[in-house]
């Protein structure tokens, strides 16, 4: 084959592959900062929070929420559960039973899925994440991915868990958006190039801010949310750490809302 023609072909290939991953430069890159961000998973977006970053439900929330976002200078976060099934979203019946292990302790609606399954996660859950492209999300925060550590009804280890994160970190980078790491301390060293920024529950409550700040070590956001420490008691730790932390309630509603100081 001549030159030329072997040229033509790796050029088709490489504009195939530019197609398929985006420029990581392409996708939003969260720095560390203290600055205050917002969790809203039920209601109607509050968009008078002042916050530069929202984080709101894939499904429940339109794309005209997203542009309205957008127009006001916010980043805008696609929660979506990825390694648990909930009964009352619109794909759920999608979901083969195999898949379907133990319920999520405190939520009966709720039940931890088989993530050692890619093969039959793949589709169910490529197109969630299509959803929050075309909705304009800027990132994806996909939930649950510390299975391993919970009784699930599957025997899942450390080496499942990564595998499946990677998994979900490369298909949402595929897509354009950036991507959280939610929770799982315990693999944070080895996730952290993989994952654009991490949001994480009660790191302060738990003990265990400290095992989040590879992130920032590596020019990456830290956003936190506590839901029983009183803000008076952490925010100067939040500083020195450089974490983003608010205080909300459980049921994520627009407010109550409190942020430490930025």
């Amino acid at each position: 084959m001549s030159g030329p023609r072997i040229s033509a072909l790796l050029l088709a290939a490489c504009a195939a592959a530019l197609l398929m991953a985006p420029a990581a430069e392409a996708r939003w890159h969260p720095k560390p900062t203290t600055a205050a961000w917002q969790w809203q998973l039920q209601g109607k977006i509050d968009t008078s929070i002042d916050a530069a970053v929202y984080e709101v439900d894939g499904f429940g929330v339109g794309a005209g929420t997203v542009t309205n976002l957008h127009r006001l200078g916010r980043k805008a976060i696609c929660y979506l559960d990825v390694g648990s099934w909930e009964n009352y979203r619109p794909d759920a019946g999608r979901f083969p039973k195999v898949l379907l292990g133990r319920p999520y302790e405190g939520y009966p609606d709720e039940r931890w899925l088989d993530i050692r399954r890619i093969d039959l996660l793949a589709p169910l859950l490529r197109r969630r994440f299509d959803i929050c492209r075309r909705k304009g999300f800027d990132a994806v925060e996909p939930d649950n991915v510390a299975g391993y550590e919970n009784e699930t009804g599957f025997p899942l280890g450390a080496g499942d868990q990564l595998r499946f994160n990677r998994w979900v970190a490369r298909e949402v980078h595929r897509r354009g958006m950036a991507v959280a790491l939610k929770n799982d301390p315990a693999q944070v060293k080895q996730l952290v190039g993989n994952f654009d920024f991490a949001v994480v529950e009660e790191c302060f409550a738990f003990e265990e801010c400290g095992m989040f700040s590879p992130f920032v070590e590596a020019g990456k956001r830290v956003f936190v949310a506590e839901y029983s420490e009183p803000l008076a008691a952490i925010c100067d730790q939040a500083e020195c750490l450089r974490f983003s932390v608010i205080r909300k309630d459980y049921d994520l509603f627009a407010r109550p809302w409190e942020p430490c100081a930025a």
